[in-house]
């Protein structure tokens, strides 16, 4: 037995795979050009199928050798009279009455004392011309549905290098006035920029970990920021120093926003949780858990569903923000879930993820469709109200979107800074300013990025490159 197991051992896996491989083609050599015979049963099968699948509209029409079919067939065909035999097996000959309708239409009706069979004929004539009807309908041959043209965007190209951040740029927010913009980045530093000339107007410090999502308050003079080290802080931007934190979270606190409406701020992070905070009082009103990963982003409107939340466990939630209870979880996303964005006019909304960039319908979370073909690791998404949607990925690509058709118009690859590495290119947040005319993104590189739209750019320039393709599928 010993000898035996030290034979086996000697030989290498891809031997033992070969001969598995030979045996294998052995056992099954006999079976080459043999024809098998046909089996009467699955011949059967098939043909059932077949029958239900394509004539099942009309494979119950009444047969010309019944009684009953016999009649209706004449009526359909025009005939006067048909033939009938009674219970003792006499032929009786029962007469129909041709009818002229106003549209054209001839109805016979028999000329007779039995109502029954009157009744009869009437409703197997309706029921004979629903069929015709619904198999005319199915015969017509349907023209496949093509993606609409796309309209037409300038293309978009990079103006201003900013620097000045010692690590990572992670996060961004603008201005509600459109004046400056903040961002914060793994050093530790949160700091403010003016957005037209671009120079650092303030550096704010507080944080003893990475600044992972800062946001700024349209209706006070309040910046709010979240970092890795489980901290949620808000920023009085009179005095320029933190007035409240936020405690509660176990994990790291990835990302926030606040509320449109109403005085209360969102965060999430690596603890799988989304938390609702009253700004003032500093409570926490709801701990919204559901998600089993990570909640890498986290997005509020005013109207239902207030609350959407995308996680590292490759769904989607919608959240009852009165309730704190999910009010719709999507699953149709097979990868992580590190971006959302809500269109600014339409009531909808995007996320990405390495698997596909989705379109989506509220309130429910109705799907619309895919924009494929950024195979990357998304990390952020930007929109702005000219239906123009920007994905930035791990690898430093940016793809332009027309969003209501899903066509790719544009493709960048930043480019990285001198003394900086090609794996540094990845491109961590992006966002429009509120004119919708610039674009910010915070970058791996330590810079800051701003596009614009190419002024001199026209149709005639910049031809779409486009032709239709059948439409896949979209659902409404």
């Amino acid at each position: 037995m010993a000898t035996g197991i030290d034979d086996v051992l000697k030989h290498s896996v891809h031997t033992l795979v070969f001969r598995s491989l030979k045996r294998t083609h052995d056992m099954f050599l006999s079976d080459q050009n043999f024809i098998p015979t046909n089996d009467e049963k699955c011949e059967k099968l098939w043909a059932s199928i077949k029958l239900r699948s394509e004539y099942s509209m009309v494979k119950d029409m009444p047969r010309p050798d019944l009684p009953h079919s016999k009649k209706l067939a004449d009526h359909i065909g025009g005939s006067n009279s048909v033939n009938s035999s009674d219970q003792d097996g006499d032929q009786n000959q029962i007469e129909f009455r041709k009818t002229v309708l106003s549209d054209g239409s001839v109805v016979s009706t028999p000329v007779s004392n039995s109502m029954q069979l009157a009744t009869y004929d009437s409703k197997s004539s309706d029921q004979s011309s629903k069929m015709l009807t619904s198999l005319n309908q199915t015969l017509i041959p349907r023209k496949a549905p093509t993606m609409p043209k796309p309209e037409w965007h300038p293309p978009w190209k990079l103006y201003r290098v900013i620097s000045g951040h010692l690590g990572w740029v992670r996060c961004i927010s603008v201005e509600p006035k459109n004046e400056w913009f903040v961002t914060g980045g793994g050093d530790r530093v949160i700091k403010i920029w003016d957005l037209a000339s671009g120079t650092l107007k303030l550096s704010l410090t507080g944080h003893i970990s990475s600044v992972r999502g800062v946001c700024v308050s349209p209706r006070n003079p309040y910046l709010f920021s979240c970092g890795e080290d489980k901290l949620v802080k808000c920023w009085d931007l009179e005095y320029n120093k933190v007035i409240r934190h936020y405690h509660g979270h176990l994990s790291a606190v990835y990302g926030l926003d606040i509320h449109p409406t109403i005085d209360v701020l969102l965060s999430c992070g690596r603890d799988a949780t989304a938390r609702v905070w009253d700004m003032r009082t500093k409570a926490c009103v709801h701990t919204m858990t559901g998600h089993t990963n990570t909640v890498a982003v986290v997005k509020c409107q005013a109207a239902e569903p207030q609350v959407i939340t995308g996680s590292h466990d490759c769904t989607i939630r919608l959240w009852d923000l009165a309730a704190g209870r999910t009010r719709a979880t999507l699953t149709n996303h097979k990868k992580s879930i590190r971006s959302l964005v809500l269109h600014p006019t339409k009531y909808s909304f995007t996320s990405g993820s390495p698997d596909n960039i989705k379109q989506w319908k509220f309130p429910d979370g109705n799907f619309i469709q895919n924009l494929t073909g950024h195979n990357a690791i998304i990390n952020t998404l930007g929109m702005n109200s000219d239906n123009v949607l920007v994905s930035g990925a791990d690898n430093g690509t940016m793809y332009f979107w027309d969003w209501k058709t899903g066509y790719n118009f544009q493709r960048i690859q930043a480019a990285v800074q001198p003394g900086s590495i090609d794996s540094e290119a990845g491109i961590f947040a992006c966002t429009f300013d509120h004119s919708g005319s610039r674009l910010i993104t915070g970058e791996a590189d330590k810079s800051i990025k701003i596009y614009k739209e190419d002024e001199k750019a026209s149709e005639e320039t910049h031809p779409i490159n486009w032709r239709p393709d059948i439409l896949k599928r979209k659902r409404y």
